[in-house]
């Protein structure tokens, strides 16, 4: 008799469990998701592996801490941002410096000024500049609301600063949760120094990224990580004001973007995810699941998996590509910054900034 009364206990408390946790995962999920299309393998199949990113030379190991993106000056100095929220330089003679401190581990693109200085962008602060003075910020609101999540900088020739908000809903910590509701929270902002205004010059993107000025200046990319493609935005001629389809089915979700001297483009592309666990970006359910419960995004999260980037021509056209395809050497690698006939890498999961010779 007792142990039936414990077999019964033991049922109605798994029960009440399990129901529980299903209440939990119904009304109380941090998103409201869609499914999410992934590009098919025909798309990661038309870039053989070569292992290129496994010969890097490694700058700045052991001095820095996940360094995010590279921007160079004009005198050839080397700039990233830190997760222990310094701003560091690398001078021509290979010495390293912590130039700048802006607190916190917040900070992702910077681009560096004309007038001097570096712009960036801060998840938390919104776009900021920083100089030998010291750190000022640009733009923290835009229409009223607080920029959440400031992703990537650039500075056009009139001065104004082109700069994406990755999400308007999630915090850089929170990321993954974007990836899983896979809704268009993004934006691409202006800010114009003249007036000292920021507004919005596209809304409704999906995960707005990198953003890149064309070398003339006509049009300007943007990324759309979950969308797995770049946006064209037109700023002159015929089209001006008007957006189109850069590229697109990319081998995995699109991060930084740089211009590159002979007007092409180079696009990191981090693995956002994993194959093992791909089929929770078709299930509305499992989504909820994994965002109630956020052990389960290691599992579900590829970032760690590999490191890649392309080339991508004026047009659109895939030129080139290089990869780590097991991430022996380099993982996500979500910046590729040309200059001098190599290729500057910077990664959310190193020590070191990656250093390829392009001849």
């Amino acid at each position: 008799m007792a142990i039936c009364r414990l077999l019964q206990f033991c049922c109605v408390f798994l029960l009440g469990y399990l129901l529980a946790t299903i209440f939990q995962i119904i009304f109380f999920s941090p998103i409201s998701p869609n499914t999410l299309y992934i590009p098919p393998a025909s798309s990661v199949a038309a870039f053989p592996v070569n292992k290129k990113l496994q010969s890097v030379i490694k700058l700045g190991e052991g001095f820095l801490e996940n360094p995010e993106d590279v921007s160079v000056d004009e005198n050839g100095v080397f700039y990233t941002a830190t997760r222990d929220g310094w701003i560091k330089r690398l001078y021509r003679n290979g010495s390293w410096e912590n130039w700048k401190r802006v607190g916190g581990d917040t900070l992702l693109g910077i681009t560096t000024a004309k007038d001097g200085g570096i712009f960036v962008c801060d998840t938390e602060k919104g776009l900021l500049k920083v100089t030998e003075e010291g750190v000022s910020i640009l733009a923290s609101h835009v229409d009223g609301a607080k920029i959440r999540f400031a992703d990537d900088v650039i500075e056009a020739s009139d001065g104004n600063l082109y700069f994406s908000v990755a999400s308007t809903k999630f915090g850089l910590h929170e990321w993954y949760l974007d990836l899983l509701e896979a809704k268009p929270n993004g934006q691409l902002l202006k800010y114009d120094p003249s007036t000292k205004q920021t507004s919005v010059v596209l809304d409704n993107l999906f995960f707005a990224n990198g953003v890149a000025l064309s070398k003339d200046e006509d049009f300007l990319v943007v990324c759309e990580t979950w969308k797995f493609r770049c946006l064209k935005y037109w700023l002159k001629g015929e089209k001006a004001g008007e957006t189109e389809i850069f590229v697109e089915n990319l081998p995995s979700g699109p991060d930084n973007i740089n211009l590159a001297g002979d007007g092409s483009f180079w696009i990191a592309l981090p693995k956002i995810i994993s194959e093992r666990w791909a089929f929770v970006h078709g299930s509305k359910a499992a989504k909820h699941v994994v965002a109630s419960f956020p052990k389960l995004i290691e599992f579900v999260n590829g970032v760690k998996e590999n490191a890649m980037v392309v080339n991508v021509a004026h047009d659109g056209s895939i030129i080139r590509w290089f990869d780590d395809p097991n991430g022996a050497v380099m993982s996500c690698v979500t910046n590729a910054l040309e200059f001098e006939d190599h290729l500057y890498l910077g990664s959310l999961n190193s020590n070191f900034i990656g250093k390829l010779p392009l001849k």
